[in-house]
């Protein structure tokens, strides 16, 4: 049977995703629920020799799974990864490699059909980052067509940014469960505000999730 897929994307770059992932993914195996979770595009990853590999994106996921950091986990949770910290096309290029939207979604495929239980894939970058020549993280969840998380940051700008990603979800028939927003870094409105002004006009859920931070058990029961 087909994993139950969720697919965490971002109204923004650098606002907490990976962070919310982890949570997400700590409280759905705290409630004794099997998971998986994948970052398949990483950039600003450095070799898994490197020191700094453990504050990369992928093995903080690998850790919210339990999972130690071997080469096989890496490359089964980010296969595509990159050392700049760009956009996943630019960083390509710099390497001499490519991005096929195609064998990203094809490979997406068929972790869902092979995984049991819940798959988590986080997105990268914004909605409308670019993921390949042509291709933007919007394409790249529109081919997959599973449901959505969309976490937004809570900086001033957020409130436009989350609802206009939240209206390109709509146009586009994506389904969204939820917005969480996590706190920024000196934001100048406390959290609650920024959730509650989204949660007026998002029509789904809207949970604030600070650093340090349990996921809420309400959120991992949307997925």
């Amino acid at each position: 049977m087909a994993a139950r897929t969720v697919f965490v994307a971002g109204a923004g770059t650098e606002i907490g995703k990976t962070y919310v992932t982890a949570a997400l993914t700590r409280r759905l195996r705290g409630q004794g629920r099997p998971v998986r979770t994948l970052k398949p595009l990483a950039s600003g990853v450095p070799p898994l020799s490197d020191p700094a590999f453990a504050e990369s994106d992928t093995a903080r996921l690998l850790d919210a799974q339990g999972l130690s950091v071997e080469a096989d986990a890496v490359e089964a949770c980010s296969p595509w990864r990159f050392a700049a910290p760009l956009a996943p096309d630019q960083a390509a290029v710099l390497e001499g490699r490519s991005v096929a939207l195609a064998d990203l979604v094809g490979w997406c495929r068929a972790q869902v059909a092979c995984s049991e239980g819940t798959l988590i894939i986080e997105g990268v970058g914004g909605l409308m980052s670019p993921i390949t020549e042509a291709a933007t993280g919007l394409d790249w969840l529109k081919a997959l067509a599973v449901p959505t998380i969309l976490v937004s940051g809570s900086y001033l700008g957020a409130i436009s940014h989350a609802l206009t990603a939240r209206e390109t979800l709509r146009l586009h028939g994506i389904t969204l469960r939820a917005v969480v927003v996590s706190e920024s870094a000196g934001a100048p409105a406390p959290l609650a505000t920024v959730a509650a002004s989204i949660a007026r006009h998002a029509g789904v859920p809207v949970f604030g999730l600070r650093r340090g931070e349990a996921c809420p058990e309400a959120l991992a029961d949307l997925v």
